[in-house]
């Protein structure tokens, strides 16, 4: 048999070789035929010289795997973050429940507002819906200016609270005409939680679509995404066709299908989001990790913080930590401004009231991610010394410091935990890149004051 003189290969599909022919010219190898599951992959075969239009010589490509390749991002699954398949598939599900519940609130409204009914009045329909959906804008406005900026660090979170918010929203457009009394009020309030919804997913779509997207591939990922809602919307829609005439007549067989089908929401919605592996670190993970390094030495990987991460109550920790605060609410006098920069060297101040278990850090104009990562580590140790778990031998004596000792010592607290991270954090820092986080980026929530000191002998970039 004759040597392979080359081979080529379609993303990671199976390799074909190519050997010479006795007449001189190149004779490929037959394409192997590859099926598309769980936990397979897909593979596409480009068209070439010789013809085919995407199928590859000497065989057929499965219909199959044609119709996926509409749907799904170039290169998949090498392209995408290896949680992108659980996760869309909860997704649709997800969305094709929200599409049947949609179709039962939109038929109740357009009931409430008078479609059908020889004695409603045209204008008064058009003022109801004008006002409806003014408030909507409005409050999109404000959501965003006040939370636009919190949703990266809680994605996940945000995500689950845009799609819980929209099942309430539906349900009171459900409700709007059992209560003609205050319908409008009721269909305000209802386009007014939608319109969050929309500012609250959206914000959120795009940042899940970021951590997806592993081949700067950003609008090759969220255009099939946007392709395969389309297509299951349209198939919501054709089951509503079908749907709607067998329980318009019947309000209470109407509700009951809402719930079965919010029920289906929610659940698909939580397993969607859990899905989810998410690389970086916000509050919520790092609070896990750090927690689980101070008691058994060991730093937890991605998949397993991902597990752990709190979804309905990810929006507080422990401690109250506020990275990136004013210096002038910080300090207030000489005194206190040397307390905070003696005995280090950080590119960070730190203020711990132990009172209220809060943690401000004043960041300066060379604080890079690591030291961000470091001063946030740094708030939560400190938060860790008012909890009960296990300690490091040298954090414990700490703690019973921090607790025998008078509110004006946290300062002296303080400086010693500067002193235990400076060995503590660069062991925690390489045991967080050795399990595969990404300590380049960080998803922690941080405000935009940055302040200079002259008290400090030499200032650390990192």
């Amino acid at each position: 048999m004759a040597d392979v003189l080359c081979s080529e290969q379609f993303g990671s599909g199976a390799a074909r070789g190519c050997r010479a022919a006795p007449d001189g010219s190149l004779q490929w190898e037959a394409w192997g035929r590859r099926w598309w599951g769980f936990s397979g992959a897909f593979t596409a075969k480009p068209g070439g010289r010789d013809g085919g239009g995407g199928v590859a010589p000497g065989t057929a490509s499965p219909p199959f795997s044609r119709l996926l390749a509409v749907f799904l991002p170039q290169g998949f699954p090498d392209s995408v973050s290896p949680d992108y398949l659980p996760y869309q598939l909860w997704d649709s599900v997800q969305a094709f429940a929200s599409s049947l519940s949609g179709s039962l609130a939109t038929h109740a409204v357009l009931l409430g507002i008078g479609v059908g009914d020889a004695k409603a009045s045209v204008s008064a329909a058009t003022a109801t819906w004008l006002v409806k959906d003014s408030t909507g804008m409005l409050g999109r406005i404000v959501f965003a200016w006040w939370m636009g900026s919190k949703m990266d660090c809680n994605a996940k979170q945000w995500r689950l609270f845009a799609d819980i918010l929209n099942d309430i929203a539906m349900f009171l457009e459900i409700m709007a005409p059992i209560l003609p009394f205050c319908f409008t009020i009721t269909v305000c309030i209802s386009n007014l939680a939608k319109c969050l919804v929309g500012v609250a997913g959206g914000a959120t779509r795009a940042a899940l679509t970021m951590h997806q997207a592993r081949r700067n591939n950003m609008a090759d990922v969220s255009a099939k995404d946007g392709s395969q809602e389309t297509l299951v919307n349209l198939a919501g829609l054709l089951v509503s066709l079908l749907m709607l005439p067998l329980v318009s007549d019947s309000p209470s067989l109407s509700l009951g299908c809402f719930f079965f089908l919010t029920a289906l929401h929610i659940y698909a919605n939580y397993r969607a989001v859990r899905a989810l592996v998410i690389e970086t670190l916000n509050e919520q993970r790092l609070w896990l990790v750090l927690r689980h390094f101070l008691q058994r030495g060991e730093v937890l990987g991605p998949t397993s913080a991902n597990q752990m991460e709190p979804l309905w109550t990810g929006f507080w920790s422990s401690v109250s930590l506020s990275l990136g605060a004013p210096l002038h609410r910080v300090t207030s006098s000489v005194s206190e401004l040397q307390q905070l920069v003696e005995g280090h060297q950080e590119p960070y101040l730190l203020r711990w009231d132990q009172s209220r278990n809060q943690v401000q850090v004043v960041l300066s104009q060379m604080a890079g991610p690591k030291a961000i990562l470091r001063a946030a580590t740094h708030g939560l140790v400190l938060g860790a010394l008012r909890g009960d778990g296990p300690l490091p031998e040298e954090l414990e004596e700490l703690r019973n410091q921090a607790q025998a000792g008078p509110e004006k010592e946290s300062w002296v607290v303080v400086r010693e935990t500067h002193q235990v991270l400076d060995k503590l954090f660069p062991k925690f820092l390489k045991g967080l890149q050795d399990a595969g986080w990404s300590t380049e980026k960080h998803q922690l929530e941080v405000d935009e004051w940055r302040a200079t000191w002259l008290l400090c002998p030499e200032k650390k970039v990192l």
